[in-house]
């Protein structure tokens, strides 16, 4: 194992260490309770935005706190989820008495600790509306999951309903469309490597020289299938096939685009995946509005990539291109 790290239970802190120094104009960092929120927060009147996970998915969640997407996230251990305490201590920071959204990726423990602290808050008077992202179509079930695992999708819901909450919604209408957005979008990755978490040492899991895994989770889970190494093409039909056909998608949607790097891969490579989804998608008569293409829910330092697709509507579009400022995604300010 090489990493960058000095000792592999320190390494969380420190890094939180480094985003405070990096965007102490953006953020704060409360280190008792790891969790990352808004400098200028809580803002009164407005919806607030929670979200976290375990940490090694950089710069999911902490990169997108900010105006326009999230007022705070929780950072949990590598690949483990915060605690109650972190994600109640979170909600009560930034509560501007126009509520919270708690906007969850669907792994056991991530939802059974923000039900927790959302309980916990709601005791205290704090309206908390809960939110349950499961878009990976790749399986059903898996090892940290009942149900489809929450990926991609998540990024493009913390952006949407960033800006809806900037605008001054209410909560309800804020969390309806987080359940909107989770219902029209659909992803799936895969891994040409396993990835290394720093306090284990070695690889998660095993792949050979000349084989692929498709479905892949962001956290080494197993997939749909191991098999040999193929084209570009195919890897991309293999993952847009089974997004396009689960919604399912149909001639004439508009959809936002996300291809997101494992954290291992070469931004050339992710250009050259988009390419061939844009193929696909007009050969499927998809038009493709937006588009993201890079690292934003990573698995550390996995080579392999994600395929989101999001059908939007004029609407959506309007809110996704509302400016946003936060340390991973800007634009418009």
């Amino acid at each position: 194992m090489k990493k960058l790290m000095n000792n592999p239970t320190d390494m969380l802190n420190e890094a939180l260490a480094g985003i405070a120094m990096a965007h102490a104009d953006l953020l704060h960092v409360d280190f008792d309770h790891r969790f990352i929120r808004r400098a200028d927060g809580p803002i009164s009147g407005k919806v607030a935005l929670v979200s976290g996970g375990g940490s090694g998915h950089e710069p999911l969640h902490g990169g997108y706190v900010g105006m326009g997407m999230l007022d705070a996230a929780c950072a949990g251990e590598m690949f483990t989820s915060p605690t109650p305490d972190q994600m109640e201590a979170a909600t009560k920071a930034v509560n501007g008495g126009a509520g919270v959204l708690h906007i969850v990726k669907n792994y056991t423990g991530d939802v059974m600790n923000f039900e927790m602290a959302a309980e916990l808050c709601q005791m205290e008077g704090i309206s908390v509306e809960t939110v349950i992202m499961n878009d990976d179509v790749a399986v059903e079930d898996s090892l940290y999951t009942a149900g489809r695992r929450g990926v991609g999708t998540t990024v493009l819901a913390e952006k949407l309903c960033g800006a809806v909450a900037e605008q001054g919604a209410d909560l309800q209408t804020v969390a309806e469309l987080c359940r909107q957005i989770n219902a029209q979008g659909r992803s799936m990755g895969m891994a040409l490597t396993s990835c290394t978490v720093p306090a284990v040492g070695k690889p998660t899991f095993e792949l050979g020289s000349d084989e692929m895994e498709i479905g892949i989770g962001i956290h080494g889970e197993p997939g749909r299938r191991r098999m040999k190494l193929a084209s570009a093409h195919e890897i991309v039909t293999m993952m847009s096939e089974p997004i396009l056909s689960d919604l399912p998608f149909k001639s004439g949607d508009q959809v936002i685009a996300l291809v997101n790097g494992m954290g291992g891969t070469p931004l050339i490579e992710l250009y050259l995946i988009y390419n061939e989804l844009q193929q696909i998608c007009k050969g499927h008569g998809l038009t493709i509005a937006r588009q993201l293409i890079g690292n934003y829910i990573t698995s550390l330092d996995m080579a392999g990539c994600s395929i989101t697709l999001l059908k939007v509507d004029a609407a959506m579009l309007q809110l996704w291109d509302a400016p946003v400022h936060t340390p991973a995604l800007r634009w418009r300010v």
